[in-house]
């Protein structure tokens, strides 16, 4: 590699921060229970009895999910009476989901 490739590669990479919470994000996604929630949430706001019903495991169980999901900023919540929705928190978050679905089905 060239001295000069060599720095301008140096001068572009993430700082540590920014590494370490892109990592983290990735190890949030390693769950195949979370990828289900978020191929649901992706797809259209969902309460969390319906969610819990869809991907047939407890309101518990899927409601402790939604706060790791929530955390990292990969969903967001509102209040409706009794009920709370979800939904993906934003358009990066479902093209991210999108493209390593992609990736992963252009192997089969």
């Amino acid at each position: 590699m060239s001295t000069r490739s060599y720095v301008a590669v140096k001068e572009r990479l993430l700082d540590d921060r920014s590494a370490a919470a892109l990592a983290e994000t990735f190890k949030v996604l390693g769950d195949p229970t979370r990828v289900r929630i978020l191929d649901a949430l992706a797809r259209a706001e969902v309460p969390v009895c319906d969610l819990a019903d869809v991907l047939g495991l407890s309101q518990s169980a899927v409601s402790h999910q939604l706060r790791l999901l929530r955390s990292m900023r990969l969903v967001r919540s509102r209040r409706d009476g009794r009920h709370i929705y979800y939904v993906v928190d934003d358009d990066h978050i479902a093209k991210l989901f999108k493209q390593g679905l992609e990736h992963v089905q252009e192997r089969r």
